[in-house]
């Protein structure tokens, strides 16, 4: 389902090396398609962000469009990794606030990551539609039946489960997407989120998320609790 990164035999150090480029090349790449989009970022800003030689961005992806390919990969591969993680066997109290949890610090760490695939969606998803059509239903399908699960055991409300995994997509990205929006409305006009501010946020959304299942939540969020 997901695009792979092309890699090399080498062994050892060599591999290492390379690795970390790739690395160093993908966390540039995020940056500036973030800020300039897939047309407008160039693959020399891309290199001077990573402190590589321009050269060595086309001898390990080739094009800006193999390029921006790996990195919506990558974005991917991180967020469905998560999903993929719930265990229908699992007590849905417990699955969704790692599940939760996990997006949130997501959101903190890779906020760009965040705002490259919202763009690319709005955009049509132009670079994503293999995909998409790659069987793509049939793994979402498999992430519901968690949820249907869940659901035949009594363990949670009937509900939509497509639209409960819409509404964890959305809330948890959320704090991404529109950072700058939340920081002014919080009183921190400029300021960036902090570990506290997403704390909060995290044990609202468990609340809020996990009761609205019919599910228990293991920690009552308390208004004027401070954040554990």
């Amino acid at each position: 389902m997901f695009i792979e990164l092309d890699s090399h035999t080498a062994n050892g150090s060599a591999g290492r090396i390379r690795k970390d480029n790739e690395c160093k090349i993908i966390a540039a790449a995020e940056a500036e398609f973030a800020r300039h989009g897939y047309k407008g970022a160039s693959m020399q800003s891309i290199a001077d962000h990573a402190g590589l030689p321009k050269a060595n961005i086309h001898y390990y992806f080739g094009s800006k469009l193999r390029l921006y390919v790996a990195v919506l990969a990558h974005i991917l591969d991180m967020w469905d990794k998560l999903l993929v993680k719930l265990d229908a066997a699992g007590d849905p109290a417990v699955e969704l606030e790692a599940y939760i949890r996990a997006k949130m610090r997501l959101a903190q760490a890779y906020p760009q990551a965040s705002r490259i695939f919202g763009i690319e969606i709005m955009s049509g998803a132009p670079y994503l539609q293999e995909y998409f059509s790659t069987g793509y239903l049939e793994w979402f399908k498999g992430r519901t039946a968690v949820f249907e699960a869940w659901m035949a055991q009594g363990k949670m409300d009937r509900l939509d489960p497509a639209h409960v995994i819409f509404l964890l997509w959305s809330s948890t990205q959320h704090y991404a997407d529109f950072a700058c929006q939340i920081s002014a409305a919080l009183g921190k006009p400029g300021q960036t989120l902090q570990a506290a501010d997403y704390e909060r946020a995290t044990q609202t959304l468990l609340h809020v998320i996990l009761k609205g299942c019919g599910v228990q939540p293991f920690h009552p969020y308390q208004g004027n609790e401070s954040p554990r």
